[in-house]
């Protein structure tokens, strides 16, 4: 050998006994160690001088040497010219270690075998990441699969299920051997189908990294489930492999929170009708001294050309905000409603004329009215109002044109069929048009009051929430059915008036007005000093000696100085002390007391004398003379 072999023969000594993360070493034929580098002292904890003439077996564990991988190790380096593996390894202080071997047989020229090379890495830590990455694979795997209350499973990138949780199966109904492979779409609802939702979802998460939404569901019984639905996108060095779905079901959730809307929405409009009522009732005051001052002043000026247009105007005014109110308080339903047994074909056929002549000649009125219709119970004059009502809203609705249908039908409701509607026995009147009809957020709104369509002052937005009210007033329910395109049907259903007894001919009639009234002696009584000075001096015009009272208390304590009185008028709505309450006192003192009481609503509280003749706010003076000869021709004058 030259000095140049020998100089590199010491080079790669150096070179191999300097590697210290590495165990290499020599093995001769039978495996017993040859050479020892640090790399291995490091690694296995024995010197040089230790470890070389002993059999590298005894690196082993005792469950290896048993079943003799010293031995086929070295046999498959021979035969196939490499053995390499991973397992555990023992240490001279008997600690083991995870180790990766490389095994490679050591031939002369002649290819006899002259030993081995063994190359050892200690991979522990590996090997521990890879554990516990394992163990934490597992756990995600069992959480996932624990999961009971969401629906979470892989899709690969063409929307194909490829696993399948406890949730989705608690859920969705399938089991994993059913829907492992099968396309995610199944899920999807019929109208979602069409649209193709489900290609535009995975579009946008793969688009955007995330997709989410909430919509209907189908269970595999067929059933649908409200669910709120989370995409995701997974990717490997960029590449979009899948994608990660997330189901939850919140059909109950859904519904607690339409409950809860649909609580806060009659609260607001409880709210709202109140505010109605007491701003039409107070308004009702304002325009009743307006219009009893407006008559008096009428009687007591020289009439010429001049003041009968401006007094005639005033009173216009004064008239057309008494039906604002009116509207108002139809919609807080305390509107005095004359209820009646009404002839549904008889009332509409006597409004056709004035309804073509008020929608003119583009608009085609039709009615589809069977004359054997039963009576139902209602107002006439407002339900009148209600299809005029309507019917303009319809005008409305066909700026080109078109045809208008009055009809109606007898209907049996059962209970649940329609909100707000008992179970029973009604006619629904129909007034349909063919108009632009109505999308779902309007119609959603339609009798929500103040809500309208019309430009700025073209409408108040109370027209049909006075239909509305004036319907529910009298037992009935208010339905409209509209769709863009296909025009509007307005449904009124009003309870049939079966036995209903009419006032004109039945028990409680009221005797017809004496010819001639004398002057009365008449206590009137009212909170308002406006309306109080009004109702003053109409009854004293009228020839009557009148005292007044500004409260109930003050009206009790008159009344018990000197009981000898003709008549008491009252107000109804007084602080303290009601006129309802208040004629209830005095019918203690006195039953046959003649006693008329005014008021802008329609409904009294509990314990309240209903037999009382009642005066509509705002009343003229010929009213007010009418409802005095009425209680006192019924009192026997």
């Amino acid at each position: 050998m030259t000095a140049q072999a020998i100089d590199s023969e010491g080079r790669y000594h150096l070179l191999v006994d300097a590697i210290t993360d590495y165990a290499i070493y020599m093995l001769d034929p039978d495996g017993i160690v040859a050479s020892w580098n640090s790399g291995a002292q490091r690694l296995k904890g024995y010197t040089e001088s230790e470890v070389v003439g002993v059999h590298f077996s005894n690196f082993y564990t005792l469950e290896d040497r048993v079943n003799d991988l010293p031995a086929r190790a070295l046999s498959t380096a021979a035969l196939e010219g490499r053995f390499e593996n991973e397992g555990w390894r023992i240490r001279k202080d008997g600690t083991r270690f995870w180790a990766h071997v490389i095994i490679d047989p050591i031939r002369s020229p002649d290819e006899q075998l002259l030993g081995y090379a063994k190359i050892t890495r200690d991979l522990s830590e590996r090997k521990a990441a890879e554990a516990e990455l394992r163990a934490s694979e597992h756990q995600f795997r069992t959480l996932v699969q624990g999961v009971g209350d969401y629906a979470i499973y892989l899709l690969d990138p063409g929307g194909y299920v490829t696993n399948w949780n406890l949730g989705a199966q608690r859920i969705k109904g399938y089991r994993p051997d059913e829907i492992i492979g099968q396309h995610f779409s199944r899920f999807y609802a019929e109208e979602d189908l069409a649209a193709g939702l489900p290609a535009k979802a995975l579009g946008e998460a793969e688009r955007t990294g995330r997709f989410e939404k909430e919509g209907w569901r189908v269970r595999k019984d067929g059933t649908r489930f409200w669910a709120n639905v989370v995409i995701d996108a997974i990717r490997d060095d960029g590449k979009l492999v899948g994608f990660a779905k997330v189901t939850r079901d919140i059909t109950e959730k859904r519904a607690l929170e339409q409950a809860r809307e649909e609580l806060f929405q009659s609260q607001k409009m409880e709210v709202i009708g109140q505010l109605a009522g007491g701003m039409a009732h107070d308004f009702n005051n304002l325009l009743m001294a307006i219009l009893g001052s407006l008559e008096l002043l009428k009687k007591r000026i020289p009439e010429t050309p001049d003041t009968a247009r401006l007094i005639a105007n005033a009173v216009a005014g004064a008239e057309r905000g008494a039906a604002l109110t009116q509207r108002m308080l139809a919609f807080s339903r305390k509107q005095e409603l004359k209820v009646e047994a009404v002839d549904i074909p008889g009332l509409v056929d006597g409004m056709v004329e004035m309804l073509q002549r008020t929608l003119g000649s583009p608009i085609r009125v039709e009615t589809e009215l069977p004359s054997d219709l039963p009576k139902v119970l209602s107002d006439p004059n407002q339900l009148a109002s209600a299809i005029l009502n309507l019917s303009i809203n319809a005008r409305d609705a066909m700026p080109g044109g078109g045809r208008l249908v009055l009809g109606a039908v007898e209907k049996t409701i059962s209970n649940g069929e329609m909100d707000n509607l008992p179970a029973g026995r009604y006619l629904c009147l129909l007034v349909r048009d063919s108009g632009e009809g109505m999308d779902k957020d309007t119609l959603a709104k339609a009798t929500t009051p103040f809500f309208t369509t019309k430009g700025v002052g073209k409408g108040t937005g109370l027209g049909l929430s006075m239909v509305q009210g004036m319907v529910a007033q009298t037992g009935g329910h208010l339905n409209l059915i509209s769709a863009v395109g296909h025009g509007t049907t307005a449904e009124l259903y009003l309870p049939l008036a079966t036995g209903l007894v009419n006032a004109s001919t039945g028990a409680g009639e009221l005797i017809e007005p004496s010819a001639g009234i004398s002057s009365l002696k008449i206590l009137a009584v009212d909170d308002d000093p406006l309306i109080l000075m009004n109702m003053v001096v109409m009854l004293e015009d009228l020839g009557h000696d009148v005292t007044e009272a500004t409260s109930g208390r003050s009206a009790l304590e008159i009344y018990r100085t000197n009981d000898d009185w003709d008549l008491v008028v009252t107000d109804h709505s007084m602080p303290g002390m009601t006129g309802s309450e208040l004629a209830r006192q005095l019918r203690q003192v006195r039953p046959d007391l003649p006693i008329v009481l005014a008021s802008g609503y329609t409904d009294l509280p509990p314990g309240s004398v209903q037999e009382l003749v009642r005066l509509t706010k705002p009343y003229s003076q010929d009213q007010l003379r009418k409802a005095i000869e009425d209680v006192t021709g019924s009192a026997g004058s």
